[in-house]
């Protein structure tokens, strides 16, 4: 590596962030990347290790000591190139993606792993400022066609490559713009959407087709389902997309929230997540809404730990709640993991997110017994704390309390993609209720001719990051079951 000593002699370098005064205040990004020279100083702490568990850690084996190495060596351009062959979209992971890679980094063994995270953000900031992202249309074309359902991260990875390879892909998209999660579920001051635009523009010059608005398959009769924006305005039948294209990836997701199914739960205040963050998105992006889900003067209960949770919770700090207090049913995790145990995997640990550190209180080990209210209105969490026994959570005795709640935002995940879709092209579902499809070489294939599914739909909800690898290794599979083979790397 550029060099051997680097990581005796530097520290791990974290990222800035601008203060917490300032940032809430607007929904603009607001970390602080590294320069160039910082950049450089964190590679130089990259290990000759030998056997870089980076490159496994990582969903989509990001080739990362090498990137790493001509950050330092101040080669940027070709940076680019080495992170690109693996990664479509860097500047989204190099944003929101947790960073497996620097679990797995062998100094995370017994000191600060390399801010691999952090290199990457840097490495695709520049190339974008440097006007080395450049469109790569196929040389020649195939006469294939390809309806990519959903514009998500995974439908996006998957009609670039596609469309790489010279297939006429045409993405549809039942909100009014493209994205999917990206662009409805994370919220901006996490990742803005001009960094999704300028990517559909490069697509676009790629020659791949955008149709927003468009629905396809149909919603359940009932009107239950997803709280994703749905502002179709035409409707695709699947026999219609069928009879068109030579073959059909779906990568809507998994957008069935998990609902809380307790006394009070048809209170007005009481929302999915998914409700919620698509709505300031929205906003932001210059729609007007007349009934805007907002938590101003509030006391907002969040109840889910994860990442869509943190992400209610640094939204409703922007709105100007009065308080906001986040939920989890699991105990308390430790402070610090048990590297011995787990290292080169994900660790369980506390994790604190910005939209923590912005202020929000925390309970673990507790559980909602019931919403209260008046004039059908929530007013009130009832609450009781639980513990585990015999890997069973149980109520503890005498825990009972109630929390003061105007606004109560349900985060606990997503448990399937919707059934209606995937019955529309008559999918078998797994026992979870995804699609069933294999994975590796010809994989992805589901059960309906010429049918295909990847991202969170196939593998349930997960992260952006193995959104993209589904994606690309899905149009791989779609290539080779067009063209008998495949030059599309996994």
């Amino acid at each position: 590596m550029g060099k051997v000593t680097g990581f005796l002699e530097f520290e791990r370098l974290e990222e800035g962030y601008e203060p917490v005064a300032q940032r809430v205040k607007n929904y603009r990004e607001f970390v602080i990347g590294l320069n160039a020279e910082q950049a450089k100083q964190q590679g130089a702490r990259c290990m000759d290790c030998g056997t870089p568990f980076c490159n496994s850690g990582c969903p989509v084996n990001n080739i990362i000591p090498d990137f790493n190495d001509l950050v330092f060596q101040g080669d940027w351009r070709n940076a680019i190139e080495v992170l690109h062959s693996t990664n479509n979209f860097p500047e989204f992971t190099g944003r929101i993606c947790p960073a497996p890679c620097e679990a797995a980094c062998t100094l995370n063994v017994n000191a600060d792993p390399v801010g691999i995270k952090s290199i990457e953000h840097a490495i695709i900031d520049r190339a974008w400022v440097e006007g080395w992202v450049q469109p790569m249309p196929a040389a020649r074309q195939t006469g294939k066609t390809v309806a990519v359902v959903g514009s998500g991260p995974a439908g996006l990875a998957a009609a670039q490559q596609l469309a790489r390879a010279g297939h006429a892909v045409t993405v549809f998209e039942k909100s009014d713009r493209i994205g999917g999660l990206l662009r409805y579920g994370i919220p901006d001051f996490k990742m803005e959407k001009s960094l999704i635009d300028r990517r559909v523009a490069q697509m676009q010059a790629e020659g791949v087709v955008f149709r927003s608005r468009v629905l396809v398959g149909a919603l359940p009769a009932s009107g239950a389902g997803s709280k994703v924006p749905n502002d179709a305005t035409e409707t695709l039948s699947a026999l219609a997309l069928l009879a068109q294209f030579d073959a059909v990836l779906l990568a809507g997701g998994a957008e069935q929230s998990r609902d809380l199914p307790v006394p009070g739960r048809d209170l007005d205040g009481v929302h999915f997540a998914m409700e919620f963050l698509p709505q300031q998105n929205k906003v932001n992006a210059g729609d007007a809404l007349s009934q805007q889900i907002r938590a101003d003067g509030k006391h907002v209960i969040v109840i889910g730990g994860g990442d869509t949770g943190s992400d209610c919770v640094g939204t409703s700090n922007r709105h100007g709640a009065a308080s906001v207090t986040q939920f989890e049913v699991m105990p308390r995790p430790p402070e610090e993991e048990d590297r011995p145990l787990t290292w080169p995997f994900w660790p369980y640990k506390l994790r604190t997110s910005s939209s923590h550190e912005e202020g929000c209180g925390r309970e673990f080990a507790i559980a909602t017994k019931a919403f209260a209210g008046s004039d059908g209105k929530v007013r009130s969490l009832q609450t009781v704390n639980v513990a585990n026994q015999d890997g069973k959570l149980v109520e503890v005795a005498g825990s009972e309390r109630d929390y003061p709640a105007d606004l109560v935002l349900l985060a606990m995940g997503f448990t399937h993609p919707l059934a209606s879709v995937l019955e529309a092209f008559g999918v078998e579902r797994d026992g979870r209720g995804n699609a069933k499809a294999g994975t590796d070489e010809g994989g992805y294939r589901t059960s309906a001719d010429k049918v295909f599914a990847a991202g969170d739909m196939r593998r349930g909800q997960s992260l952006v990051v193995w959104a993209i690898r589904e994606g690309r290794q899905a149009a791989r599979s779609i290539d080779a079951f067009l063209m008998q083979s495949t030059n599309l790397p996994r």
